[in-house]
């Protein structure tokens, strides 16, 4: 099949993107929208992750000469290069700069170019067609430059036929295999919830802080952002407590501050608990980490030794101590956890050591499969995306057929 390649600069009446300025928001008004508002293929926007407004007088005089409308392709064009969604309804709606705004000609279909932007062969030439190392950039000048296969209308038109066909099966195995990893997850918590609950009911209640020491991260100006250095004792962070991981150091003080703030040190052994935004992550200590102290985010635990540090960890991420929590935290934007005085009140269901270490040994046994199936429904994700990566190579190189989806 020979297909023609032509620029985006050929096949588009105009190629803009949005506003370069930050407007003035309003609660209430015409909604105003950014990369992560785009859903591929999709009719709708997604409101959920960004929901910005701006007013219609506002709207009216910043967009009257590139509104977007029904037909034409949204692009984001920074950080995350050629996410794209073709408008398919008509509504007012305003665009911020990291957004490029593509009104095609009559030669290109926009369900088809969707599909192209999406494609290995668009995202490796817009990569190359980027500037910027830490943040991409694809300026609209070298975004017009873009070379699009153009088939014939009718040839277009059966492309996306076929396509859309596919995607929705897809999508459709996809949907399952997230219900599935999202059920396996809920199953251990729901587990962890039944067992700390028959727990409480069964065994001697304790204060969380008769039976473990408390350190929260230092406040105010005793941790300034000058008082780090490229090189020294390490600064943990939420990031640590959120995604369990104490390799990748970002900040550094140096000995001397390190011993004026030994308080805060972090030990092999202690548990981390993150106190602000995303509340309540906790993490072990392992061994051997970087020697360093805590920053103000974080709540530093040592326990006893009438307390398995495991069975602590298991109890904390339970309903049992998230929704106390939650109830003490405070914040109305941005929660916060509570003081550690009244942390320290929490009660504590508390068995004799060999009690919890075998509800360890159940919970960690139940975890291990829990873990095995999530492993599989990620793989099944991960092969659904590369299957549709696949076929949308055959599609631009001129090789999908009606049998790809019989």
């Amino acid at each position: 099949m020979t297909w023609q390649f032509k620029k985006l600069e050929d096949i588009s009446i105009r190629v803009k993107d949005g506003l370069h300025k930050t407007p003035e928001y309003v609660a209430d008004g015409v909604p105003f929208i950014s990369t992560t508002n785009l859903k591929p293929f999709s009719k709708d926007f997604n409101f959920n992750s960004y929901e910005k407004y701006i007013s219609l007088k506002s709207y009216k005089e910043l967009f009257k000469n590139n509104k977007p409308q029904k037909g034409d392709v949204l692009i984001s064009k920074c950080g995350t290069i050629g996410v794209s969604q073709l408008i398919r309804t008509n509504m007012d709606f305003g665009i911020f700069v990291g957004l490029a705004l593509v009104t095609l000609n009559k030669n290109v279909l926009g369900e088809y170019f969707e599909y192209y932007l999406h494609s290995p062969y668009a995202k490796t030439e817009m990569n190359d067609l980027c500037t910027g190392t830490t943040r991409k950039t694809l300026a609209l000048q070298a975004f017009k430059k873009l070379k699009v296969p153009v088939p014939t209308l009718s040839e277009q038109k059966e492309i996306i036929k076929i396509l859309d066909t596919v995607f929705e099966k897809i999508e459709k195995a996809k949907e399952n295999a997230e219900t599935n990893l999202k059920n396996s997850k809920e199953i251990f918590e729901s587990y962890l919830n039944d067992v700390f609950e028959k727990i409480r009911k069964n065994n001697s209640i304790v204060k969380f802080g008769s039976v473990c020491n408390f350190v929260r991260g230092p406040f105010g100006g005793s941790l300034k952002k000058s008082y780090f250095v490229p090189v020294g004792f390490a600064v943990y962070e939420q990031q640590h407590a959120i995604k369990n991981q104490f390799s990748k150091i970002r900040y550094f003080i140096t000995e001397n501050k390190f011993e004026e703030m030994k308080r805060f040190e972090l030990k092999s052994g202690d548990l981390i608990m993150s106190c602000s935004g995303t509340m309540g992550k906790i993490a072990i200590v392992p061994n051997n980490i970087k020697k360093g102290i805590i920053n103000q985010a974080l709540l530093k635990l040592t326990p006893k030794n009438i307390l398995n540090i495991n069975y602590l960890k298991h109890w904390m991420e339970s309903n049992d101590f998230q929704n106390e929590l939650i109830k003490l935290s405070k914040g109305a934007a941005i929660k916060n956890v509570a003081s550690v005085k009244i942390l320290k009140e929490i009660k504590l269901p508390l068995p004799e050591l060999k009690k919890q270490e075998e509800i360890i040994t159940i919970i960690n046994n139940l975890y291990i499969k829990t873990k095995k199936l999530e492993e599989i429904y990620n793989k099944k994700l991960k092969s659904l995306e590369e299957l549709k990566n696949s076929i949308l190579e055959k599609a631009f190189k001129g090789e999908l057929t009606k049998d790809i989806y019989e």
